[in-house]
């Protein structure tokens, strides 16, 4: 039952990235001003975050465990929880990446003074500090108590510095300093019918990746 679903659940998120992959490429959408074609990029980077986001939640989850179990069972939580924030990371690089190309061509550069970019990348630096500390650590009981708590403060401070601090400032940014949202003024249903598969599909692959990296981990 448990590997029926696991094989469910995987094939779903492989079909639900396929088809936003194809279909952000190719279905239609509403020329808005200023983002014209670039709106497609909406089903490639806002899902990187998103994904981000979840990952991140999951290693908290998994430091949580790790603080509050004993032995074996703490360590192999803050394993899971390593491997988490290090796919998580990875989610956030294709974010940056893709949100600099959305820039360039919407702001007319790659980074601008926004307090959401630089909130990002300071939430990346704050995760970045995680796998700092962990390194300097090398005795694995205390490594897993220190990065277990250290996880909890990060994750807060993520959500303040993307979630937060945007919303009560000026920012380029949809949804961000008073701009609308894009849900608020795009009332195309076509474009909800493969963002939000988009991102189900890549966080269900992001799991899947932590998954396998877990695997990997527990034969070497």
């Amino acid at each position: 039952m448990k590997n029926g679903f696991s094989i469910a659940w995987k094939t779903a998120a492989a079909a639900l990235v396929s088809y936003s992959l194809v279909a952000g490429f190719m279905a239609p959408v509403p020329r808005l001003f200023i983002l014209n074609e670039t709106i497609r990029n909406l089903y490639f980077h806002v899902p990187m975050w998103f994904t981000m986001i979840a990952l991140m939640g999951v290693s908290l989850g998994h430091s949580i465990a790790s603080l509050r179990t004993p032995g074996t069972a703490a360590l192999e939580s803050d394993r899971k929880a390593r491997l988490s924030a290090e796919v998580a990371l990875v989610f956030a690089a294709l974010g940056l990446l893709t949100g600099m190309i959305w820039a360039r061509f919407t702001w007319g550069a790659y980074w601008t003074n926004d307090p959401k970019l630089n909130g990002t990348a300071v939430a990346v630096l704050i995760y970045l500090a995680y796998f700092v500390l962990r390194s300097s650590v090398e005795d694995p009981e205390k490594r897993a108590r220190l990065a277990g708590t250290y996880n909890i403060f990060a994750f807060v401070l993520m959500l303040v510095f993307i979630g937060i601090l945007p919303r009560m400032t000026d920012s380029l940014h949809p949804g961000n300093g008073g701009n609308p949202a894009f849900g608020s003024y795009d009332l195309d249903n076509g474009m909800r019918a493969v963002f939000y598969p988009a991102v189900l599909g890549w966080i269900g692959i992001g799991l899947w990746i932590v998954e396998l990296r877990d695997r990997l981990a527990r034969l070497t």
